[in-house]
């Protein structure tokens, strides 16, 4: 006995994934803008069971049924198609998935219209900004000024100044341009000066008071070398 030739039925089988898959990609599409996200699933309930569409990118990933008694069938999957039996079970419910997925959407109509856009005026920053600018930029001008004498001193294209003000390691580091960076608390501390974004005018409250403190730390170490300087004879 020959065996059976299944491809008349999986031809049908075949023709009915591609056009659920196509429908459903509807849904997933409309529920992809509904939520506002690239991924995501929605669980509609029938009195058959249970389906869940999961989309991602807008385009439906996978479509399951759950019905409420038996196995659950990925009607639209990423592997292979479903058998005809438990598709046919499934697809005899597909009507109703998509009535509770429309009545879930007109259940969604006029929920906003009350929401008002009357919202409260925006407190703007630019007192605040100009404060920490005014500061930074007074650091700023002392430091590369700071970075001059030492490259007049030291000599070279660049090099760096540390001190200890109040327990903490703070580190300017210059070169031809003038100050390169202004970093309290060693390496992986606070940059009050640097190319990157200016810190929070939080950390400016705290540590623009000691600059004054590391600005005297400075004139030390410059008086310093003028007294070993001074006892040279020649």
């Amino acid at each position: 006995m020959d065996p059976a030739d299944a491809t008349a039925v999986a031809q049908q089988r075949d023709e009915l994934v591609a056009a659920v898959r196509d429908h459903a990609g509807q849904v997933a599409y409309q529920l992809a803008r509904l939520e506002g996200g690239d991924y995501g699933q929605a669980d509609i309930e029938t009195d058959r069971g249970e389906w869940t569409v999961k989309y991602e990118g807008g385009d439906l990933e996978y479509l399951r049924f759950s019905p409420s008694r038996g196995s659950d069938t990925y009607v639209i999957s990423t592997k292979q198609p479903p058998e005809p039996e438990p598709l046919a079970a499934a697809l005899a419910d597909y009507d109703a998935f998509v009535e509770g997925f429309n009545n879930y959407v007109a259940s969604l109509d006029g929920v906003l219209d009350d929401v008002s856009t009357e919202f409260p005026e925006i407190a703007t920053t630019d007192g605040v900004v100009a404060e920490r600018d005014r500061v930074l930029g007074r650091i700023r001008e002392i430091c590369d000024q700071i970075a001059r004498e030492l490259q007049r001193y030291e000599g070279g294209d660049y090099g760096t100044f540390t001190s200890r003000i109040q327990g903490t390691r703070w580190e300017l580091k210059w070169d031809t341009d003038g100050a390169s960076y202004l970093r309290v608390g060693g390496s992986n501390g606070l940059y009050l000066l640097s190319q990157y974004e200016p810190p929070s005018a939080a950390d400016i409250r705290e540590y623009a008071p000691q600059f004054a403190d590391f600005v005297d730390a400075y004139n030390d170490h410059v008086d310093e070398l003028e007294s070993d300087l001074g006892i040279v004879e020649l």
